[in-house]
């Protein structure tokens, strides 16, 4: 049987297909998701195909329910081996109306819900001898993002930290790398074109190379194969899933 697999913000969009990308390979998933019945619901569905999963509730930013959460795992599939930090929260607000609650809340669920998730399975992979680790961060943190000055930043340190794990680690058979994706269709950036806050998904296609945006199935193929014994000698990179967009 394959590894054992953890996806945070799995319940949809980049995370599910994540989520099924693994499973079509073989590995057990736990799904982890602050909408834990749809986390079920899509669990439920891998079970239905033949792949061990399981669904649970968990708020990344509250470090307790992170460690139950993957306690459960652990009791059901064994040590976590595989690792990708798919939860965020992207909210558009113009700099100087970002109140210290709503900048505490994206950092606490971006950067600091991806912290609690990659320490917390850390020592499973060094007692291996193997891990992988992949976190989600966002070309914004590469290019800057009008409205979105929290978001980009709590991106900008995800990747630090992916470059720090992927060096800090490496000795130990884990590797770390981040994807950046560009504009990606998914459930969450149809709600802010419909919120007015970005363009339509055809108007951003203009503007990329390759003339359309991503699917959430673009980044999952890069992120399995990232996953992969193959990807052993890839760490610590920034691979961009953009069409161009960001070179």
């Amino acid at each position: 049987m394959g590894r054992v697999a953890v996806v945070t913000g799995a319940a949809s969009g980049m995370g599910l297909a994540i989520s099924r990308h693994l499973a079509d390979r073989g590995h057990r998933v736990a799904l982890l998701d602050l909408d834990g019945d749809r986390a079920e619901q899509a669990a439920g569905e891998l079970r239905a195909n033949g792949t061990p999963a399981l669904g649970c509730t968990v708020d990344v930013a509250d470090r307790t329910a992170v460690d139950t959460a993957l306690d459960t795992v652990r009791r059901e599939f064994g040590p976590v081996e595989i690792m990708v930090t798919s939860a965020g929260l992207a909210p558009f607000e113009s700099f100087t109306d970002i109140t210290i609650e709503s900048w505490n809340r994206v950092l606490a669920v971006n950067l600091t819900g991806t912290f609690h998730c990659l320490q917390a399975i850390i020592p499973d992979m060094v007692a291996a001898g193997w891990g992988r680790i992949v976190t989600i961060s966002s070309s914004s943190a590469q290019t800057g993002a009008p409205r979105m000055g929290h978001y980009a930043a709590s991106k900008g340190g995800v990747i630090s930290l992916t470059k720090t794990l992927a060096r800090e680690y490496g000795p130990f058979g884990i590797t770390v790398n981040t994807i950046p994706p560009s504009a990606v269709d998914t459930p969450m950036s149809r709600r802010a074109e419909e919120a007015g806050n970005l363009p339509s998904l055809d108007a951003l296609a203009a503007h990329i190379p390759v003339r359309r945006v991503g699917t959430a199935d673009d980044v999952a193929a890069a992120c399995v194969f990232l996953c992969s014994e193959e990807a052993g000698y890839i760490t610590g990179q920034v691979i961009g899933v953009n069409g161009g967009s960001v070179l």
